[in-house]
């Protein structure tokens, strides 16, 4: 099966930077893409930026020039860096990504979208 692991939220003070991790693991063919949402309390969940198999990236406007997303494709590990946090990011941040997998032993093959289970961020003025 395939997991996606978040880690790195922790509570930091504005203006402090934090970095993210999201770790794939499991029978993986291949990732289109990897996503960055984060859902602040009693809001909806929004993406915050996304990275595609080429490298090309996206943010939403209130993080472009302070948050950097990457991949380790090797590792199948994904950053989000963020800089001059605001406490407006506060929130839980999940990593969310379109995967092919498969079935070892088997022809089986499948596409899902995987979600991790979250890891928060707090950031206090």
């Amino acid at each position: 099966q395939v997991q996606l692991v978040e880690s790195g939220g922790a509570l930091v003070l504005t203006g402090g930077s934090l970095r993210l991790s999201c770790a794939a693991s499991g029978t993986i063919l291949s990732i289109r893409s990897i996503n960055w949402y984060r859902q602040a309390p009693e809001k909806q969940r929004e993406l915050v930026a996304s990275i595609t198999s080429d490298g090309t990236t996206d943010y939403a406007g209130s993080v472009k020039g302070r948050f950097t997303i990457s991949r380790d494709n090797e590792q199948n590990t994904y950053y989000l860096q963020m800089n001059n946090l605001k406490p407006e990011d506060t929130g839980v941040y999940y990593c969310n990504a379109p995967v092919v997998a498969y079935s070892t032993g088997t022809d089986r093959k499948w596409g899902y979208n995987y979600w991790g289970q979250g890891t928060q961020v707090t950031v206090s003025s």
